[in-house]
């Protein structure tokens, strides 16, 4: 989606997915929206969500990637 119809769009699609109880609190829909949100320019916002997902999993490698997508755009 994002790559035909841009990251909004697919932000709006992912919007909806908010509202599934069996991906509340999943870390990779939070990766999804900072991964769209990076692409859409949205640093700060980005840098949160990557920052939210890396919180939410329980993989060390997981946590370690996502925390550092987070700092790198801190920078």
């Amino acid at each position: 989606m994002a790559m035909v119809h841009g990251p909004r769009r697919a932000l709006a699609l992912l919007a909806e997915l908010d509202g599934d109880e069996r991906l509340a609190g999943h870390h990779r829909l939070e990766a999804v929206r900072a991964h769209l949100l990076e692409r859409a320019g949205e640093r700060a916002a980005a840098r949160a969500a990557y920052a939210k997902a890396a919180g939410l999993t329980l993989s060390v490698p997981e946590r370690r990637y996502l925390s550092f997508r987070a700092a790198r755009l801190a920078e």
